[in-house]
């Protein structure tokens, strides 16, 4: 019924979010100006709220006079139904707004609660990011002031060792100054003891000097009749002589057939040194080339008896004996092993070999059991050798040569690094010297002896000069050992270096009981890209590290320890190669071949 008042319902403000806001009084009953200018002063809210209680008095002269006029239509009664209709209509819009109101009061909480949550999010991850700066800050505060300290330390530590130098410095100063005073003594003193026995010596030859005089002539005279009486003698005997040969024909035929048998003499002997010389040169000794050898020579045998009597007992064996390599090189190798040996029994061709490979491979090794296995003579020379020796190189090549023609047994010259004077000619700058002696060895080595057998050996074979590469039989390459060889190998030297020494009880030697097993093949892998010289000097360093323990006692952390401190260095020996180096260097890590002693 509030048409029938004036008024209409109003809605509560809606605070800052945009709803509908009641409608305000008319504008020809809004009060005095006095009253508009205390509403001026309020607020939008407040101005709002006040509106809702506002009294309008002409709406009650409206409301009264449509009351009567409603009185007296016949449609009063339908009029006051649809009135009460809408004003249920009215009211139902009211609550729906009043709980649309509300469910954006609540919404309004939430995101007002979200918006807290995330603020105080934000504020933690401040306080967080803070912290961890303010902690750095106080880290890079604590490390300043440690690296401040230990350079604090560290001047501390050079001025007391400047001091302990210059103190040392002063002493040592002091000492020399005493032993020099010490000496200057020693010099006054013996320049005075001279001194004085000079005048002594002075005193009595100023004393003697009349009789020494008289001695002094008594000896010049006969001195004198003893030259004079021997000139006479000696020129009356030869006068003599001549004479009786002048007048005796036989006599001067006699004289004149000696001397020349005397000249004959003289140049038979001369020639007949000089082929001595050289046949003990060939035989007994050996040539400045060779630096080992074990063919039999007196000189040897005089300088090492007992040594040349355990050679002569030797007796040939196995050649791959005690040798760890992938199953087709030992093939090859036993091949040629008995091909050799059959060669030597049948006094045939001997076949020329070239092994190549990294160093450490055993190539030397082999060529000792090889030649010791068909029965003959080895010796072995460095082709770095040669360029030194300059023009006398041609001279010192044909030297062994001659004297590896020699050999009754056979000869295996084994030349090592032998890529070192005989390189290209085509592609490399060689001296003239170096062009003679590679000549010189072409000479000598033109036709297959069977005399001698040459076996070369190099890192890089790709070096070697056409014509060598002509006068090789055979090409063998040794490789790295593979994972199953250097576990073969790691146990051999354990072996070898640990446990026989700790089995026969020398002193200061033990090892504690541990699974030997195991511990070769983790080993074994540690040792990855290692040669057999390098695993054998792990070996060795074992016996090292159990001499330097303070009980003497191997344990499996040291093994280990070793064997890593090894692996590491051969690491840095293979960053330290230059790029050439590393080309040349023929790292296979595969299973291949590898030689042990």
């Amino acid at each position: 019924m509030s048409w029938l008042f004036g008024y209409k319902s109003q809605v509560p403000p809606q605070g800052g979010d945009g709803g509908p806001e009641p409608p305000g009084p008319p504008p020809s009953s809004a009060g005095s100006a006095g009253q508009m200018a205390g509403d001026a002063n309020l607020t939008k809210a407040e101005r709002k709220a006040m509106e809702a209680y506002r009294f309008d008095s002409s709406a009650l002269e409206r409301a009264a006079e449509a009351a009567r006029t409603l009185e007296r239509s016949k449609h009063a009664r339908e009029a006051l139904e649809l009135s009460k209709m809408q004003e249920n209509t009215r009211q139902q819009e009211y609550l729906a707004k009043v709980k649309e109101y509300e469910a954006h009061i609540e919404a309004s909480k939430v995101e007002h609660k979200r918006v807290d949550h995330e603020e105080r999010r934000k504020t933690l991850a401040e306080e967080t990011k803070q912290q961890q700066q303010r902690a750095q800050y106080q880290d890079q505060l604590a490390r300043k002031r440690y690296e401040e300290q230990l350079a604090q330390q560290q001047r501390v530590q050079e001025e007391n060792l400047r001091k302990q130098e210059e103190s040392v410095a002063k002493q040592e100063a002091m000492r020399r100054k005493t032993i020099e005073h010490e000496m200057e003594l020693r010099e006054k003193n013996k320049m005075k003891l001279l001194e004085a026995e000079l005048r002594a010596k002075a005193k009595v030859d100023r004393e003697n000097r009349d009789l020494t005089l008289e001695q002094i002539r008594l000896k010049a005279e006969e001195n004198r009749i003893t030259v004079m009486e021997g000139i006479k003698t000696a020129g009356s005997v030869l006068g003599q002589g001549a004479t009786a040969l002048l007048t005796d024909w036989n006599k001067v035929v006699t004289t004149v057939g000696g001397l020349s048998l005397l000249a004959l003499g003289v140049y038979t002997a001369k020639g007949a040194t000089g082929v001595t010389a050289r046949y003990v040169e060939a035989r007994i000794g050996k040539p400045s080339l060779v630096n080992e050898t074990s063919r039999f020579s007196l000189l040897e045998a005089l300088k090492h008896p007992i040594e040349t009597v355990k050679r002569l007992k030797h007796k040939p064996t196995d050649a791959l004996q005690g040798v760890v390599l992938q199953p087709k090189l030992e093939e090859r190798l036993r091949d040629i092993a008995i091909a050799t040996k059959n060669t030597k029994n049948n006094q045939g061709l001997y076949r020329n070999i070239l092994m190549h490979g990294p160093p450490g491979t055993g190539k030397t090794m082999f060529a000792k059991r090889l030649a010791t296995h068909s029965g003959m003579d080895y010796a072995i020379m460095t082709g770095g050798d040669v360029g030194p020796m300059g023009r006398d190189a041609v001279t010192a090549i044909h030297k062994v040569f001659d004297w590896a023609n020699t050999s009754r047994r056979g000869l295996l010259l084994f030349i090592d690094e032998a890529d070192a004077f005989l390189r290209k000619r085509s592609s490399e700058q060689i001296s003239e010297d170096m062009r003679s002696a590679l000549n010189a060895f072409l000479y000598r080595t033109g036709e297959q002896n069977p005399r001698f057998m040459l076996v070369l050996a190099s890192n890089t074979p790709e070096q070697f000069d056409y014509a060598i590469n002509d006068r090789l039989d055979e090409m063998v390459e040794f490789t790295l050992p593979g994972l199953a060889e250097r576990e073969r190998l790691v146990r051999l030297y354990f072996d070898k270096f640990v446990l026989q020494p700790a089995a026969e009880g020398k002193k200061r030697f033990k090892v504690e009981q541990w699974d030997y097993s195991a511990v070769c093949s983790k080993m074994a892998n540690m040792c990855e890209g290692m040669s057999g010289r390098e695993i054998s000097k792990l070996g060795v360093s074992w016996q090292a590290a159990c001499y330097a323990s303070e009980e003497g006692i191997l344990t499996e952390q040291m093994v280990l320890d070793r064997c890593e401190a090894a692996a590491r260095q051969h690491r840095q020996k293979m960053a330290w190669l230059s790029e050439q180096e590393k080309l040349d260097h023929k790292s296979i890590t595969g299973g291949k071949g590898f030689l042990t002693q």
